[in-house]
């Protein structure tokens, strides 16, 4: 989960640097996307490994 906390951390420096830069802000929210889009992809590869040890726990 730590790496979720510093995707999460690199989307929030974008957001607030759209913020900031008026004649790049547009850019920093397509930065500030793709992160968010990489914190999704965290969080569902950690349920799924979750899933994958609960079911061979069950089958043990």
């Amino acid at each position: 989960m730590n790496r979720l906390v510093e995707i999460r951390s690199q989307e929030f420096l974008c957001r607030e640097r759209a913020e900031r830069d008026f004649e790049r802000w547009v850019f920093w929210l397509t930065q500030a996307q793709e992160w968010e889009q990489r914190a999704l992809d965290e969080i569902a590869y950690h349920f799924r490994e979750c899933n994958v040890a609960h079911a061979e726990l069950v089958r043990s």
